[in-house]
């Protein structure tokens, strides 16, 4: 009889708007944000992310009232910055950021998820930049970040948390140790999705080993090792990457979850392990057997 799987007490789990194929505020092929909440409370989980800013009501509280009749909490919201184009973004970004934050601190959430830019567009796979940043823009993203994680936390209360994203410039080990390097960790913590990181060649558990006390923040996702083959092969850019399935239901892909929660649990801290598994466009049918699915397998892991 094999021995019980150890409780990850400190690991709280959750889903996202992405899981249920929602990229975009509105959007015709995405459901509407009511199937989403009821589906995930349905699924089994606790704790929500906003997703795309407008998706789910701005008013916090018509937004309160649907999630507490569902026995939903929301752990973060999500902004997108491009913060190595240097101080002439900076107002436009803080426009972006603001709503947004004032929306998850009044929703009781602590962490505001901070993507880059991408550097080729998702659809068309049109490079808008350089892959590659400058010294100078490299100074320009750490500084700025760091401003970021100032304000927001002295005027929201909460805490930034990167999220290295597949086609924008902190995506793989090498950028992400430099950013994380270059940054003061008092201001600046990691969001690490274990499917983006897969996906630009990195090791979820020896990244945590290495950055343990950087770790603010997970999203659960998988690669298809086969698919991602066939993307590196055909330069594909992100969003056709998804469209042909790059991103698989927990147990079937990389990495393995269970040594990167646990590697996580080890750190001595409350996490939350949120599911994201990028499905957009999918029928609207596909997410939620999905996601019962996942609920299930994580509780296997212990979380």
């Amino acid at each position: 009889m094999s021995s019980p799987v150890p409780a990850l007490n400190r690991i709280r789990v959750g889903s996202a708007p992405d899981s249920w194929g929602v990229w975009f505020p509105d959007d015709p092929l995405q459901v509407p944000w009511q199937r989403f909440l009821d589906e995930v409370a349905q699924a089994g989980y606790e704790w929500i992310e906003l997703g795309p800013y407008g998706y789910l009501p701005t008013d916090p509280g018509l937004l309160q009232e649907e999630t507490v009749r569902r026995g939903l909490k929301v752990s973060a919201g999500t902004v997108f910055t491009a913060l190595h184009r240097g101080t002439a973004v900076w107002d436009a970004t803080w426009a972006h950021v603001s709503d947004i934050a004032a929306l998850t601190q009044a929703m009781g959430a602590e962490h505001l998820v901070v993507i880059p830019a991408f550097w080729r567009d998702d659809k068309t796979g049109r490079v808008v930049e350089d892959s590659t940043l400058t010294s100078r823009q490299w100074r320009d993203l750490t500084v700025q970040t760091e401003r970021l994680g100032r304000e927001v936390r002295e005027r929201y209360g909460l805490e930034i948390v990167v999220h290295p994203h597949a086609d924008t410039h902190i995506d793989g080990e090498e950028n992400v140790s430099r950013f994380l390097d270059a940054t003061d960790p008092d201001l600046v913590s990691l969001c690490l999705d274990t499917g983006h990181y897969a996906y630009c060649g990195g090791d979820s558990v020896a990244l945590i080993e290495t950055y343990g006390e950087r770790l603010g923040y997970l999203h659960l996702k998988q690669v298809d090792p086969r698919i991602l083959a066939e993307v590196n092969a055909d330069q594909l850019p992100f969003g056709p990457a998804v469209a042909r399935g790059v991103m698989c239901e927990p147990p079937a892909g990389i990495p393995a979850l269970e040594p990167v929660l646990a590697a996580a649990d080890a750190l001595g801290v409350e996490l939350f392990a949120i599911v994201e598994q990028d499905m957009y466009p999918c029928p609207p049918d596909k997410p939620f057997p999905i996601a019962q699915r996942t609920r299930r397998f994580l509780r296997t892991c212990g979380a």
